[in-house]
């Protein structure tokens, strides 16, 4: 199955789809563009911020809570104003945010990476109910972040290793013991990127290079892939009334102009029946 076009404002970055429940509106980030963009059928809404954002969860029908390379923020959807949260290695000029996703107790995972994608200087981090606590360190580009429904376990990756891997929680949401690997794509040589997990507890993998998502089961089996007409898909999200469309976001980053040429819809965010239905994001919680 081939997606198609959802939103065709191209994306340098495209990253952190996000399907408010409430809203029923989708929102996403152009990393390095800094900006986040939505769309709630045919409106469209843009908004520009002066350093790079890349990921969001939702904290009520209003108010969202963004990851950028300096912090997490309140932003309100109304007005545009954000404010901080707390600080996300702000004094760490190498660094931005990633790929992040709340988890089923209200907690929000960010991982941060190297602007130019150095070695092992990202993390991942988890802001819970007032603390930030650093989960796992000497990462390169974080990635795949995502729960099983039953709040039990969580994925996440470093692209470069091409391994996807899972670790347990606790009933707090904190990990309970050390990750052990769930995907082993290195034989294939595919490049995990952004991920979400249906209500089944399949996890659905944006593959950096591949042009697809691909869907694997709790058990590691591939099941099937949903293409994309670009190169870099960067990043899943369900949504719709359903919750049964796959949303995915993708990017120029690093083409050349032949390749520009041969995948022109590089950059857009796509879409697609998925045949399954998605995990409701859930809600972060602040207080």
């Amino acid at each position: 199955m081939t997606a198609q076009a959802f939103d065709t404002r191209a994306c340098d970055l495209g990253e952190g789809p996000l399907w408010h429940p409430l809203r029923k509106e989708l929102f996403w980030f152009d990393i390095t563009g800094r900006r986040m963009l939505s769309r709630k059928e045919t409106q469209t809404q843009e908004w520009q911020f002066e350093e790079m954002h890349s990921a969001a969860g939702w904290i009520d029908s209003d108010t969202l809570l963004l990851a950028s390379e300096t912090g997490l923020w309140r932003f309100d959807l109304g007005n545009g104003t954000r404010n901080l949260i707390c600080h996300l290695e702000k004094d760490n000029v190498v660094t931005r945010s990633n790929d992040g996703r709340a988890d089923p107790q209200g907690g929000f995972w960010i991982g941060t990476m190297g602007k130019k994608a150095e070695t092992g200087a990202g993390s991942i981090w988890r802001w819970y109910r007032g603390t930030l606590r650093q989960l796992f360190t000497s990462i390169t580009i974080p990635n795949a972040i995502s729960f099983a429904p039953d709040g039990k376990s969580a994925c996440f990756c470093d692209t470069v290793s091409k391994q996807v891997m899972r670790v347990a929680l606790d009933a707090e949401g904190w990990p309970a013991g050390k990750p052990e690997m769930y995907l082993d794509l290195v034989a294939e040589g595919l490049n995990p990127d952004g991920a979400v997990i249906d209500a089944t507890g399949a996890i659905w993998i944006a593959q950096w290079g591949a042009a697809r998502a691909a869907c694997y089961g709790a058990d590691g089996a591939f099941i099937r892939a949903i293409d994309v007409p670009a190169p870099h898909a960067s990043c899943p999200a369900f949504g719709g009334p359903d919750l049964q469309t796959i949303f995915v976001t993708t990017a120029r980053q690093g083409m050349t102009p032949e390749q520009h040429i041969a995948a022109p819809h590089s950059g857009q965010t796509f879409m697609a029946p998925s045949g399954v239905r998605g995990q409701a994001e859930h809600q972060v919680l602040i207080d």
